[in-house]
């Protein structure tokens, strides 16, 4: 059996906290694919993102990724940690 290693791939991501949230959407992720909304007054975040896989959900402090064919996933903080680090 072969093994394989990922590409070194760059993409944007956005946290989704209630901080962020707060603020505004960056505009590289607004999209009719990219769904969030708040309920209870800001105390609940929460939000969808249609994938290439289906419509998924997001949660507060999950992340946002935008992907080279320009497509959205949702991903938790510990894989995202795991998976990306800083570009910049």
């Amino acid at each position: 059996m072969a093994k394989y290693r990922t590409k070194p791939v760059t993409v944007d991501a956005w946290q989704f906290s209630k901080r962020n949230y707060q603020k505004g959407l960056p505009r590289e992720f607004r999209s009719p694919l990219v769904r969030l909304w708040s309920q209870y007054g800001g105390e609940v975040i929460s939000g969808e993102i249609e994938t290439l896989e289906g419509i998924m959900t997001i949660s507060e402090n999950d992340y946002i990724i935008k992907g080279v064919e320009n497509e959205f996933y949702p991903f938790k903080p510990d894989i995202f940690k795991k998976t990306y680090e800083l570009a910049d």
